[in-house]
């Protein structure tokens, strides 16, 4: 349950909200049913959600969610990060797992009418944001093997520094050597809730040695390197004299991160090289002892990019570069907290405004 806070308290927590400690206690809900379609959004006090143990939801994993979020630019005035692009993405999870699909345009309204409730709720700072996480589940109690004819939708809101930390220090991982995430076929790109129970056990053991992730190769031949647990990866190679960024590509197995599409269109706006390319982990080892692997990165909507320092591949540890952050790492970091924060033009048409500044202190658009 989260309580009502003061005014002086709330200004507290936005000092160093830390990543999703403290609600906003405001939900957003929308609603669906086979017979009547979707319902208009509506933004209610924070409550537990009921639920019939019966549910289909827990039983059968019908259950997909979001993360997506909404920023303060220095005028004051307050946008969602894609929300279009996180609507459908939503949608598209919850095709795959047979649940309703909510258009992306009422996606966008719920998610606007909830920053525009919780407004004061948003950081001022560089890097820092009100993370906003869409759950869709199924609702309807039932025990048959069958498609829910009810869903809720629920939107939480938290103000969030980047969940690695403020300070984007190092990340060390590893490679996942006796169990695979996904495979082609699967549910690998979807954000659904068991793809994420499906890391836990091999991420809890990853930490337990001394790693802060896990490193998924292919499901195949374990040999291609795929992406972290909860974050895509980037790699910086020296080719000549300009370096080269890659990436997997999503092939059905990775997630299709919104994050990762806007830094290949960052790098490109810089005139930097970058591609999506299969990369075996024999050519991660044998680029980190070269030096040609210059650097490592991880990115997503939670941890924004994060370099990554270190990385155990079949019982040796590898640093990359000299074990801190790079400056293309750096440099496509700024790129993008830039464009969402508004410090630098929105070419792209990624902002969609749901507080204006003016001269009375703004008003929601």
């Amino acid at each position: 349950m989260s309580e009502p806070r003061s005014a002086p308290e709330r200004e507290a927590i936005l000092k160093a909200p830390g990543f999703c400690r403290y609600s906003t206690g405001h939900l957003a809900v929308v609603d669906w049913d086979a017979d009547t379609g979707w319902s208009d959004p509506r933004v209610e006090s924070w409550s537990d959600l009921a639920m019939d143990p019966a549910t289909l939801g827990l039983h059968y994993g019908q259950a997909v969610f979001e993360g997506l979020k909404a920023f303060r630019a220095e005028d004051g005035s307050v946008h969602l990060f894609r929300p279009e692009d996180h609507g459908s993405r939503l949608a598209r999870s919850a095709a795959r797992l047979a649940m309703a699909e909510m258009p992306p345009a009422l996606f966008v309204r719920a998610c606007a009418e909830l920053v525009s409730a919780d407004e004061a709720w948003v950081p001022g700072g560089y890097g820092q944001s009100l993370y906003l996480r869409p759950l869709l589940i199924a609702t309807e109690p039932d025990l048959g093997l069958r498609p829910a004819r009810h869903y809720r939708c629920v939107i939480l809101a938290y103000p969030a520094d980047p969940c690695f930390g403020a300070d984007f220090r190092p990340l060390s991982v590893t490679t996942a050597t006796e169990t695979v995430r996904a495979v082609r076929g699967g549910t690998g790109e979807s954000k659904c809730a068991g793809n994420y129970a499906a890391s836990l056990l091999t991420r809890t053991e990853a930490q337990a040695a001394g790693y802060d992730e896990v490193l998924w190769l292919d499901g195949h031949e374990r040999s291609r390197i795929e992406e972290l647990s909860t974050m895509n990866l980037f790699l910086v190679w020296r080719d000549g004299e300009k370096p080269r960024v890659t990436t997997p590509p999503c092939d059905g197995t990775i997630v299709r991160g919104l994050t990762r599409d806007s830094l290949l269109t960052l790098a490109e706006d810089r005139g930097i090289a970058a591609a999506e390319e299969h990369t075996t982990i024999d050519a991660v080892r044998d680029g980190l002892r070269s030096g040609r692997l210059a650097e490592v990165f991880a990115c997503g909507t939670a941890g924004v990019v994060v370099p990554v320092g270190r990385i155990g591949i079949g019982g040796e540890d590898l640093t990359v570069g000299d074990g801190g952050e790079g400056p293309m790492t750096a440099a496509l970091r700024s790129s993008l907290l830039d464009v969402q924060h508004r410090r630098t033009p929105d070419a792209h048409g990624w902002l969609r405004t749901v507080l204006r500044a003016d001269e009375n202190g703004g008003r929601r658009a």
